[in-house]
């Protein structure tokens, strides 16, 4: 932008953007993330078992988890065992052609991984896959 001063000469004015405001606003905004992106992540906490063999998974599933406490989840959200069936009937699949990972801590008994697995084959469902971590290398050789 141009003007005229008070002796009659042309001038341009100084138009710079200051950056330290912008900068400190994106430092804060970083800091802001870095903190709510753990939170944003939680999930339920299960310790898988380890085996030598785990197949990639590749695609989005509905996923059954069994927590330490034996509390059953449908994705996220708890589910009472006995509602089981119901709900992933209502999910809207062909239960022929539905595939369910079934997550569970390793120190769930096995009465409760076998009452949670009927539970999933009264829906009609018969496509089961159990998730399991890998075995570390050290930990596979020292057997």
């Amino acid at each position: 932008m141009a003007f005229t001063g008070a002796n009659g000469r042309t001038q341009t004015s100084l138009a710079e953007i200051n950056i330290t405001p912008l900068v400190d606003v994106v430092l804060v905004l970083l800091v802001i993330f870095m903190l709510a992106a753990p939170v944003l992540q939680s999930g339920i906490e299960v310790a898988v078992p380890r085996t030598r063999t785990v197949k990639e998974i590749s695609e989005q599933r509905m996923v059954v988890t069994i927590g330490r406490d034996q509390t059953v989840y449908l994705g996220d959200q708890p589910v009472n065992i006995h509602d089981l069936p119901y709900k992933l009937r209502q999910s809207g699949h062909d239960p022929a052609h539905q595939v369910i990972y079934l997550r569970a801590d390793e120190r769930v008994p096995f009465g409760a991984f076998a009452s949670v697995m009927d539970a999933v084959k009264q829906a009609g469902i018969t496509n089961i896959s159990v998730v399991t971590q890998p075995l570390d290398a050290k930990a596979g050789s020292q057997r």
